[in-house]
């Protein structure tokens, strides 16, 4: 009996046992992945079999098919079909095992990790969107798989492959140029922080992220034309110059509702609101944040038009007023809890403004949560020295 207590209290035996136990009954549910097509699945799937005839498509294939985002997905799709001709299993198989692959990488216990990084998987599969997507043809797990490794390679001086990392992940969602760009930022603002020329690495995260002008010049816009005439695409994306601030604003609220508040719930001890509030470092830089975050908002308030859950949530809400007080909080909880001008500091910013080109929808956060959670889960969120310990190898 003592032997079972003590395999139970082993962090690996608790991830294995878990892991197994949630991933299986999400194949359960999602009929062994044979499940019926799912709201979008519909369209990708279709563009997906607009690849498959080959098994490298021409330039007019890439030109002419009728999804809003580059189109890796559809050709990595559309090849599983050519080479096994297993339908849309095969991809939602290949969606469910990146899944799997990235929930080793974040909650797999090591030495030093332990617990940390099993509640931070915790913090990612309580974002719903994790495992709602795992097992279904969407973009967003290879979208995820490519800007995590593409942040750890970083992360490991291994920048080259990095690059090409966040070159593929840009090739599956315009929106992961927020991540070379953001680490781009970092190094260069770093540089002038400590007043030294920047590192000749950071070359290798610019040439990530000027790989969308190869896109926009092939597509002739940001996506390709025939896109627009069966998608219904929001403004923002039929014109360069459109921007929806209300949307940036909105995405740090859901920043602050995937992340702020599940790090606080399942890290009480060490992480509060209190402790959040209480740095005298950034006092001055937090009553900035907070007068900054009020004025946008005032200037460009929510328009509520939505998807995900997080609308669902403000649409119970009878009150106007409290549904901008709610809206506000959230946001504002992101932006003081990643005050510090740090790694993820930049990512956080950059990913909300790049959003100001996207439809206000709660999936389009996960691969900001995933690379959240994973530097969380190696105590980066945790120490102030991040920057430092980048360039300690």
């Amino acid at each position: 009996m003592s032997q079972i207590r003590n395999l139970i209290r082993q962090p690996k035996t608790v991830f294995l046992a878990g892991i197994l136990v949630i991933y299986t009954a999400l194949i359960i549910w999602l009929d062994l992945l044979q499940g019926t097509v799912w709201h979008d699945e519909g369209s990708f799937w279709g563009t997906s079999l607009t690849f498959s005839n080959q098994l490298l498509p021409s330039i007019e294939d890439l030109k002419d098919y009728r999804e809003l985002n580059t189109p890796l997905p559809f050709m990595i799709f559309g090849a599983l079909e050519y080479l096994f001709h297993g339908g849309i299993f095969s991809g939602r198989l290949l969606n469910l095992i990146l899944s799997i692959i990235m929930t080793f990488m974040i909650g797999w216990p090591s030495k030093g990790k332990n617990w940390l990084s099993l509640l931070s998987l915790a913090g990612l599969f309580m974002c719903p969107y994790y495992l709602w997507l795992s097992g279904r043809l969407y973009t967003e797990m290879l979208a995820c798989f490519f800007v995590l490794t593409g942040v750890i390679l970083y992360l490991t001086n291994r920048h080259i492959l990095s690059s090409i990392s966040f070159i593929l992940a840009i090739s599956t969602r315009q929106y992961m140029l927020a991540f070379p760009v953001g680490i781009a930022v970092f190094e260069a603002f770093f540089a002038f922080k400590s007043r030294t020329k920047p590192n000749i690495k950071i070359i290798f995260p610019i040439i990530a992220s000027l790989s969308i002008l190869g896109w926009f010049a092939l597509f002739g816009g940001l996506a390709p034309a025939t896109s627009y005439e069966v998608r219904q695409a929001p403004d923002v994306q039929r014109s360069l110059l459109a921007l929806a601030p209300n949307n940036s604003l909105y995405f740090l609220s859901m920043v602050g509702l995937y992340f702020v508040i599940p790090e606080m719930i399942l890290f009480w001890r060490q992480f509060s609101l209190r402790t959040m509030l209480e740095s005298p470092n950034l006092r001055r830089t937090q009553i900035a944040l907070i007068f900054i975050c009020l004025t946008l908002f005032f200037t460009f308030p929510p328009s509520f038009v939505a998807n995900g859950l997080l609308i669902k949530v403000v649409d119970l809400i009878p009150i106007y007023a409290l549904k901008i007080a709610l809206i506000f909080g959230l946001a504002l909880f992101a932006c003081l809890r990643f005050s510090h001008l740090r790694l993820e500091t930049w990512l956080l910013l950059f990913n909300s403004l790049i959003m100001m080109k996207a439809f206000p929808w709660d999936r389009y956060v996960l691969p900001l949560m995933v690379v959240l959670w994973f530097l969380k889960s190696i105590g980066s969120l945790d120490s102030y020295q991040l920057d430092k310990t980048i360039r300690s190898d």
